[in-house]
Formats: C-alpha cells, structure tokens, sequence
C-alpha cells in the first residue's frame, strides 16, 4: 500500500487506505448525452490529505469517518493539487464503516 505523500500525479495502478474526512456537495454532469454524479470528498492517512473523486453509485458507499481501501485507482492533478479516483477499472471498498447516529 501507497501513502498520500508518496502520490505523484499520472500515477497509476495505486493501492491505498484512506479514511473519508470529509464529503463535498455532490454535483450534476451531462457527457456524451448521459447524465452522472460527482463529488469531491477529502481523504486522508497518517502522512497527508488527498482531493477524492466519488462517481455516481460510489458516492452513496461512502460517509465521513469511513475507512476504505482503493485499488487500481489512479493520480490525477487539478487546480495543482492531487486527486485520487478509481477509473475505469479501480475498486474502493469501506473496511470500516463510522456508526451512523440515531441507528
């Protein structure tokens, strides 16, 4: 497993352990005449923070306080600062879910 501060952007083929610190505002998109959904949500391990792009059905896996592990997942560089995202063909996983309150 990779950490955060040893990403570097265009990295490919990443395995890493995060925990989900906090969600975004999910956002509306329309590519090639089909709708989706993105948000941005910061991640972080004990080494530093990462931007982290959830799509669509990924957004509903996660919630702030979880703890995942991604694989084959892929460095990416916006605004100048990293971002992690799953790709075409990487997996994220919730290893350990933060209790919801009230449940």
């Amino acid at each position: 497993m990779i950490q955060v501060k040893d990403l570097v952007p265009k990295q490919g083929n990443v395995d890493i352990e995060l925990e989900i610190v906090e969600l975004g505002i999910v956002r509306e998109f329309s590519k090639f005449g089909k709708t989706g959904r993105v948000l941005t949500a910061i991640a972080q391990d004990s080494t530093g923070k990462v931007n982290l792009t959830l799509w669509n059905e990924q957004i509903e896996l996660v919630n702030a306080g979880d703890k995942i592990v991604m694989k084959n997942c892929y460095v990416n560089e916006w605004q100048g600062e990293k971002q992690l995202s799953t790709g075409r063909n990487g997996t994220i996983e919730v290893i350990k879910a933060e209790k919801k309150k009230g449940k």
